[in-house]
């Protein structure tokens, strides 16, 4: 933990970053280490110390095509203080404001953290911005992509006992922007896309070949109206807090969990939910087990065999739900954890 060997860097050549940032900063007190693992403080609010030193990195490589990879880790949860800390100033802005409707009706430690998460989400906002300008003042804007995403998202305790691991929307849907050659024409894809599919798409953005053995799927069709091929459905692994695995389309979200302790996968799995995101976009009415939907918990299983068979994974047994009568409860996903 802190410094990275060189033989962990994949080839980057320079290197200012640290192996957890969590651990290693807080903050207003950020840590990093360099090229030669010697430790490096950048002054002020972690987000800002860290999009000062990107700006620097730009303006010394402006003459020169670059590949700039930035890890923010806000908005993350700070675990040795129990807390999200913005900016200071930043919370009281944002707490009591607007609470998604699966956090207002599960709970969790909404209440207790939103304020403070939203706070980091609008000077993240800022940093982002602040990254255009200078850009555009190098005059690279014209000819530099950048991609802003994030790895997961945040249910606040709200679907089990840790703050992000799940296959629920609050967990992987995240944002993902593109600007640059290539996505000028504003606007929003509606296909159901991965993480997985970034990779290539800068690749095929770039005039790159996209190797054969990369996994994914460029979107640059897509921005052209070109989707006949494209998947209908995105498939999710979770292999820490609990093994699960869940496949999505527009309409339906099917998750199976493995019983017993998490690892990495599971020749066993049990049905835990089943979602109609059309009529129930907050997941919050579980449909598993009702004899109504049978059927599409039937279809969306063997959808989920096959991405999982796609994906490497053996061919697993998934044990059916107890069958509900109509109106029966479904347990819900908090008392499942409690």
């Amino acid at each position: 933990m802190g410094a990275v060997p060189e033989s962990h860097r994949f080839g980057y050549q320079d290197w200012l970053a640290s192996n957890v940032l969590e651990f290693t900063s807080d903050a207003y007190d950020t840590v990093l280490y360099d090229n030669d693992e010697n430790e490096v403080h950048l002054p002020g609010y972690r987000v800002d110390a860290v999009t000062d030193a990107v700006i620097r990195y730009i303006d010394r490589h402006k003459e020169d095509p670059f590949f700039l990879f930035v890890s923010y880790i806000e908005p993350h949860h700070q675990n040795h203080i129990d807390d999200y800390p913005p900016p200071d100033g930043y919370r009281s802005t944002y707490t009591g404001g607007w609470v998604p409707p699966d956090l207002a009706a599960l709970g969790g430690s909404t209440h207790q953290h939103l304020g403070g998460y939203y706070g980091m989400v609008k000077r993240l906002d800022e940093a982002y911005g602040r990254l255009h300008d200078a850009l555009k003042s190098l005059h690279l804007d014209e000819d530099t992509i950048v991609l802003f995403t994030s790895d997961h998202g945040c249910h606040f305790k709200t679907r089990n006992g840790e703050y992000k691991r799940s296959c629920h929307e609050s967990s992987i849907r995240v944002p993902t922007v593109l600007t640059g050659p290539g996505f000028r024409g504003g606007g929003q894809i509606r296909e159901l896309v991965s993480l997985i599919d970034l990779p290539p798409t800068l690749l095929d953005a770039a005039g790159i070949d996209v190797p054969a053995h990369m996994q994914g799927r460029s979107l640059m069709p897509l921005l052209k109206g070109v989707s006949d091929e494209w998947p209908e459905e995105v498939f999710v692994q979770i292999s820490e807090a609990q093994t699960g695995r869940a496949v999505r389309t527009q309409r339906w979200k099917y998750g199976v969990d493995a019983p017993g302790e998490s690892g990495p996968g599971s020749d066993t799995y049990v049905e835990q939910y089943l979602y109609d995101l059309q009529a129930d976009p907050y997941e919050l009415n579980n449909l598993v087990g009702h004899q109504s939907h049978a059927g599409v918990a039937e279809v969306m299983s063997q959808r989920l065999i096959r991405r999982m068979r796609e994906a490497g994974e053996d061919e697993p047994k998934i044990e059916r739900a107890e069958v509900r009568r109509s109106g029966q409860r479904t347990v819900s996903e908090e008392e499942r954890y409690a």
